[in-house]
């Protein structure tokens, strides 16, 4: 708000009051020009608050609240709406499942988008699925998430996700690769 423009909106009788610099409308004015301020700011640069990779950070959080990525936060306060929200994996991974929840989103309840999900918001690779239990026998409407070591970690994590991104109709197992044990060549 530009206090100086306000009087053109306003009868002729303001208009000379606000052109007074120690009037009490000019004063009202200056008032008003700098509680307005901050929201003018936020407005100027809103494009910069809905883009995940350049809001603030604790905009990111509500950003991805507001995508119902909100069950994948751990909470200072042990119990989901207590304490403050974080990303187990922080922020930077968080801000790339925003960017990629619509996406997501259209695929979600398949095997490609929960592989998508999982890489994305461990920030490891080698995930894969495979029909059936982890031994390999035919099971109908189960399957096997086979995750790497460097998951191991974030098993919790992976467990939350897997069962809020898996197919509805099937059951599921996690089984964590065993870190590599070979010696390292010279």
């Amino acid at each position: 708000m530009d206090r100086a423009l306000i009087p053109r909106f306003l009868p002729e009788n303001y208009r000379l009051a606000a052109a007074r610099p120690d009037s009490p409308l000019a004063a009202v004015l200056a008032v008003m020009e700098g509680l307005h301020a901050p929201a003018e700011a936020v407005i100027d640069h809103l494009d910069d608050f809905v883009s995940p990779s350049r809001a603030p950070d604790p905009f990111v959080l509500l950003l991805g609240s507001w995508l119902g990525l909100d069950r994948y936060f751990d909470w200072s306060g042990d119990r989901p709406g207590k304490g403050a929200p974080r990303f187990r994996t922080g922020t930077a991974r968080l801000r790339l499942l925003v960017a990629e929840a619509a996406a997501l989103d259209r695929e979600r309840g398949t095997y490609d988008a929960l592989l998508r999900f999982l890489e994305i918001a461990t920030g490891a690779t080698g995930f894969a699925i495979e029909e059936g239990d982890p031994d390999g026998r035919a099971r109908p409407f189960h399957f096997t998430v086979r995750a790497p070591a460097s998951a191991r970690p974030l098993a919790d994590f992976v467990a939350r996700i897997v069962e809020g991104e898996r197919p509805a109709h099937a059951s599921y197992d996690i089984v964590f690769a065993e870190a590599d044990q070979t010696p390292e060549k010279e």
